[in-house]
């Protein structure tokens, strides 16, 4: 357990779409003996100092990151029944300077991106993708509905753009383990081939929104109050 590194977790200030807080968190991965954490909250950094403070004073490594909605077309695309539709992106800092382009990459998401959810796209990242990690993940990535209709070269296009912004050695492909999720099991084998067939490095995670099996229905009521009837 000391070994493995929760690279996708959520804490409170995904807003009414996860349960823990920060300090919950961090002793959850002192408990586990756990060196590093990071801290991947849905479009924000609102729980960044917060959390760099509790894992200083817990003896853990933070890792500052976020967890993007990314335009389908750009941020300025505000086209409705078209652009209320995005993707994932989960971006880590490698560095200050990673972390200062987190900065940015929030600030224009919301100031400019802004559509139901704050959104970044392709010019951003060109611009701010330097001294990030970039993680496509398994839910909501831009690759997994190509790969799920074995379209395998969109999905690449996509990866290539992904390796251009933040360079291929930062770009990684996620993998979980949702055996619960019909069809998961067999999208998770396709991710792993394609990442084969790229060249793209994988890295496992368990897209953390609660701390404990119990916690589940919890969650479910947090996602009916975001959603609403119909809601996006």
């Amino acid at each position: 357990m000391s070994q493995f590194t929760h690279l996708h977790v959520h804490s409170h200030y995904s807003l009414l779409n996860a349960l823990p807080k920060i300090k919950e968190l961090v002793a959850a991965a002192k408990k586990n003996n756990m060196q590093s954490l990071a801290l991947t909250d849905n479009g924000n950094l609102y729980g960044a100092i917060e959390f760099y403070k509790a894992c200083e004073k817990a003896e853990i490594k933070p890792i500052i990151g976020v967890d993007f909605y990314v335009a389908n077309r750009t941020r300025h695309d505000k086209e409705p029944g078209v652009d209320n539709r995005r993707h994932r992106l989960v971006l880590l800092a490698k560095t200050e300077t990673g972390y200062k382009n987190l900065i940015k990459l929030v600030t224009y998401s919301h100031t400019e991106g802004f559509y139901y959810k704050p959104r970044i796209d392709e010019e951003l990242m060109e611009k701010y993708g330097s001294d990030l990690i970039c993680i496509v993940p398994a839910f909501g990535g831009a690759h997994t509905t190509p790969l799920k209709a074995h379209n395998h070269t969109d999905a690449i296009i996509i990866i290539e753009c992904y390796k251009k912004y933040f360079g291929t050695e930062n770009v990684f492909l996620e993998i979980t383990h949702h055996p619960e999720i019909e069809g998961h099991e067999t999208l998770i084998k396709n991710i792993i081939d394609f990442g084969k067939d790229t060249d793209t490095s994988l890295v496992a995670t368990n897209d953390v929104y609660y701390l404990n099996p119990e916690d589940r229905g919890a969650r479910r009521t947090l996602l009916s109050v975001q959603n609403g009837p119909g809601g996006n």
